[in-house]
């Protein structure tokens, strides 16, 4: 939960906010956001005003169902989606049961997230060659299709799938809201160990304004 961030707050129709968030990304390199199509645009941060505040931006940007089609305006989020794709009768299939039933990892929000990534890191390549900023778009639906249309396995080699139980090598955090035993990752890099300097944090109590240290 929130591992390693700041985690600021900035209602963009409050007095003042719309104005703070250019000064921010006038400095920015990479801006990441979720919303539905139309949402920035209706408060005045539409691509263009983006693109005018940070000349060279790389702009990545997700949603739940695409910028096209008779769904593309509508909220949601990774468990609905797979509802609506066919994912969970998948799911309700192998469980045996009479209602749909998601998987159960998040696994369009994770499949998705490393898409954002190498999109903004594509992104920020491309501007060392010739300076130009770019913009990458994605939904959860378009993810949840790719999976869908690769197929379920139905063969597990080895030994299957053991239950979850507590890891001996998981860290212990001390939390706000008490101790805390943090999963291990599930993929690791050799020579590049996941590490961070600040705790799991609530939502909002961090200042927003860029770190000058």
């Amino acid at each position: 939960m929130t591992v390693g961030k700041r985690c600021a707050h900035l209602d963009l129709t409050a007095d003042g906010a719309r104005e703070r968030f250019l000064g921010l990304l006038d400095s920015a390199d990479v801006l990441v956001h979720g919303y539905r199509p139309g949402a920035l645009e209706g408060l005045g941060l539409g691509l263009p005003a983006r693109q005018a505040a940070r000349p060279g931006l790389v702009d990545v940007s997700l949603d739940a169902y695409g910028w096209t089609g008779p769904w593309a305006g509508r909220r949601g989020f990774d468990s609905l989606v797979q509802m609506s794709s066919g994912i969970a009768h998948a799911g309700m299939v192998a469980a045996s049961s009479d209602r749909p039933v998601p998987l159960p990892v998040q696994a369009l929000d994770h499949a998705t997230g490393y898409l954002l990534a190498a999109c903004a890191l594509t992104g920020l390549a491309g501007r060392r060659g010739d300076g130009r900023g770019s913009r990458w778009r994605t939904s959860l639906a378009a993810m949840a299709r790719l999976l869908v249309d690769t197929g379920v396995g139905t063969s597990i080699e080895g030994d299957g799938i053991r239950p979850a139980g507590p890891a001996a090598h998981a860290p212990v955090e001390h939390t706000i809201w008490g101790d805390a035993r943090r999963l291990p990752p599930p993929v690791v890099v050799h020579g590049a160990p996941l590490r961070w300097d600040r705790p799991a944090g609530p939502l909002g109590t961090a200042e927003p304004a860029w770190l000058t240290e």
